[in-house]
């Protein structure tokens, strides 16, 4: 790049945003978008059971819904991060809103399987413009330093989301039944799409990015394709892919039918432990983004003990003998796949340094691809493996190792890469700096 190119494009991005008070408020009003859509997301978590008995359908039947949702989801993170780096995030986000909201309230009132099914995809379309959405409005919004804790604390506002799922959701389902609920919650979608069209802004005053050019399917086979070239990209995908999904799968489905039906407990003490995973999800989001901002070194081992201590509780509870695992061990699984989320969160970090701001939407989606085609595999092969074995959860969940074990396999492959090619734009872009004049 040559000096005068590199002093345009310093023009048309003046520096770090200031971050601030004015930050915080636009960026809580995208977070509180995605958090309404995580409600509506993982609000399946908690009422797998109901759909089965509302729907009279088996547990590969149960599964599709999220399956979909997901499927849905994954195959929109490419398409909706080209979406966000061109329209800019309050387009999309608007969109999205409007999509989620109309997919809860279609739930809600669904007679069948197949229009609750449709409801799902919708709600899974809507929900995949969200998150790719708010990572972009902090990177216009704050400082790059922040950016390990801005997505964190974006993670984490998505775990107070679910505890809303699994402390509020399930108690209007057991009060209202199952029409009141999702109906009534959906208007939490109109009331984020109002905030947003009166506050949001896609980045503040004399921070604008700098145009660049839109050319139709070349644009952007070219930005998936520069993206994907990106070391950075691929590792953080699949880092995403191997810690996000055994919590992803345990909280949107099948972890309220394994508490009681493979451990024998009631109820109100499965809901305990699905509230402990969120729970532990928070504070393990605040200790990695704290460790994170201070120690970029310490990303992959993070990732990487996160995957391990996850593989080593499942196995424990799975091979445990007797026909039910002891609480104390159900309480360590839960706390661990507290983990699962913030530690996904490191594929962003890995990411978002091996792309220049006009792909760091379509290198998110990339990333974000990961986990959520991983759960929905394993999503799929828990519902069938437990229709083919009669129920046999301790088979079903091994699924989880062979996914785990493709991730690490990936992840190990790339690293190397990856830390070479981020430390060669590190050095080159302090080389332009120092030789840009004053």
């Amino acid at each position: 790049m040559s000096t005068s190119q590199h002093a345009h494009r310093t023009a048309g991005l003046p520096g770090d945003p200031p971050g601030g008070g004015r930050a915080i408020a636009v960026w809580g009003v995208g977070v509180a978008v995605y958090f309404v859509a995580v409600i509506f997301r993982t609000s399946l978590g908690v009422a797998g059971l109901d759909a089965a008995d509302r729907f009279h359908v088996n547990a590969s039947a149960l599964s599709t819904f999220s399956i979909l949702q997901l499927l849905v989801y994954a195959g929109m993170q490419i398409p909706v991060g080209l979406l966000v780096d061109r329209l800019g995030t309050k387009k999309v986000l608007t969109l999205g809103a409007v999509l989620f909201t109309a997919g809860q309230l279609g739930f809600a009132l669904s007679p069948t399987y197949g229009m609750a099914l449709a409801s799902r995809a919708l709600l899974g379309c809507g929900d995949a413009m969200t998150f790719i959405s708010v990572l972009r409005l902090g990177t216009r919004w704050f400082p790059a330093r922040r950016g390990p804790l801005v997505g964190q604390f974006a993670g984490l506002a998505g775990m107070a989301g679910n505890l809303v799922s699994t402390l509020v959701i399930a108690r209007l389902l057991h009060d209202v039944g199952w029409t009141a609920a999702f109906a009534g919650s959906s208007a939490l979608g109109v009331v984020v799409l109002v905030l947003m069209l009166l506050l949001l802004k896609d980045h503040p005053e004399g921070h604008e990015p700098e145009p660049f050019p839109h050319q139709g399917a070349a644009y952007v086979r070219r930005q998936i394709a520069a993206s994907w070239r990106e070391p950075g990209t691929r590792l953080g995908m699949w880092v995403h892919f191997t810690t996000q999904f055994p919590a992803m799968v345990f909280l949107l489905l099948w972890g309220l039918p394994f508490l009681v039906e493979a451990q024998g407990l009631n109820r109100a003490s499965a809901g305990d432990l699905l509230t402990l995973i969120v729970l532990s999800n928070m504070v393990f989001g605040l200790v990695y983004g704290q460790i994170i901002a201070r120690h970029h070194a310490a990303r992959l081992p993070l990732a990487l003990g996160t995957v391990l201590s996850t593989a080593a509780v499942w196995a424990a509870t799975l091979v445990y003998p007797g026909d039910h695992a002891p609480m104390w061990l159900l309480v360590v699984l839960c706390v661990v796949l507290g983990a699962c989320g913030p530690a996904s969160m490191i594929g962003f970090d890995f990411a978002r340094p091996a792309n220049p701001p006009e792909r760091q939407g379509t290198g998110s989606g990339i990333t974000n691809m990961g986990g959520f085609v991983a759960s929905m595999t394993t999503l799929l092969a828990v519902g069938v493996l437990l229709d083919a074995t009669g129920e046999n959860y301790r088979v079903a969940f091994s699924s989880v190792f062979v996914l785990q074990a493709l991730g690490l396999t990936q992840i190990l492959r790339l690293r190397g890469r990856a830390v070479r090619r981020e430390r060669e734009r590190l050095v080159a872009s302090r080389v332009e700096t120092v030789h840009v004049p004053a």
